[in-house]
């Protein structure tokens, strides 16, 4: 556990290729998975133009950017890309039956001693855990997005986590630069436990005609010194990640505070699920860092 230096991540989306990025950056060899081969190339890609940007910011160099790349290895077969594995990170979409039936493939063919996380953002690790023969072994691991640039990473004990696997990770962020903090495994963690009511109480403001979109927004970034408003970040996230989270944090604690904005509920329905798709709150132009109020809010 003290020795990781061979990282097998699954999934090439956002948080998959940002995580991908930063382990390469910092010396360690990646095994990149997913099971579409377009979404791999395109992450390739994705990392590629983060790490010119670095350069321009003097970041890092010039020479070191084919050496980054040359860290991180394709793969569209998991059993291929975590069978050398000391760490497995999953980066999959935020939905539990998807969780389980990775780490249940994971646990096949990953090497014995190999640490299970997830980069789960509120599902408990422990329920995660419970579908291996290896929960003293399974962690969470929330990057915050983007992950290249962000210090923190929120660290959740199972239940069953052992303090051996707790210490090997801990390790292991500090060698990437970031900053560890350790929770506890409860719906949300800390972070979305409480971001995301912050962010369904702005969606209930526009939703009730207390202010606009903009408004909104404004006001938490003039106000509040956010860096971005609760809307936009909404956007960011992805609303269909906002709405699991809120139904995870209903379902899980029970308290009627956590229900879901209607007005989310319908834009997920919808397929407005923001930046990802063009369009949530706000409406973005393709290639560009362009955006506007989207229509349906004028």
């Amino acid at each position: 556990m003290n020795n990781i230096n061979q990282v097998s991540i699954i999934g090439a989306g956002t948080m998959g290729n940002g995580i991908a990025h930063v382990f390469a950056q910092y010396g360690f060899n990646v095994a990149l998975i997913d099971i579409d081969e377009i979404r791999l190339k395109n992450a390739l890609k994705n990392i590629e133009k983060n790490i010119e940007r670095q350069i321009v910011k003097e970041q890092l160099k010039d020479s070191e950017k084919a050496s980054i790349l040359s860290r991180i290895v394709t793969f569209n077969n998991l059993k291929d890309g975590v069978a050398s594995s000391h760490l497995v990170i999953e980066a999959a979409t935020e939905n539990y039956e998807v969780k389980k039936n990775i780490f249940q493939e994971i646990d096949n063919y990953a090497p014995k001693d190999a640490i299970l996380a997830t980069n789960t953002s509120s599902i408990s690790i422990t329920k995660i855990a419970s579908v291996t023969r290896r929960p003293a072994q399974v962690i969470g691991m929330h990057f915050m997005n983007p992950v290249p640039i962000m210090k923190l990473v929120e660290i959740i004990k199972g239940f069953a986590t052992s303090q051996d696997t707790i210490s090997a990770i801990i390790k292991t962020v500090t060698n990437l630069e970031k900053i560890a903090v350790e929770v506890k495994d409860y719906p949300g963690f800390t972070a979305n436990r409480i971001l995301l009511p912050m962010i369904n109480e702005a969606i209930f403001s526009l939703f009730e005609g207390v202010a606009g979109v903009s408004e909104i927004d404004a006001i938490m970034k003039l106000g509040m010194a956010h860096p971005m408003g609760p809307l936009q970040l909404a956007d960011f996230i992805g609303l269909d990640v906002c709405l699991s989270i809120m139904r995870v944090l209903q379902e899980g604690i029970g308290d009627d505070k956590y229900r879901p904005c209607p007005l989310l509920v319908n834009m997920v329905a919808a397929g407005y699920l923001g930046k990802k798709t063009g369009e949530g709150f706000y409406k973005y132009e393709l290639n560009s860092k362009n955006f506007t109020v989207s229509k349906k809010f004028k």
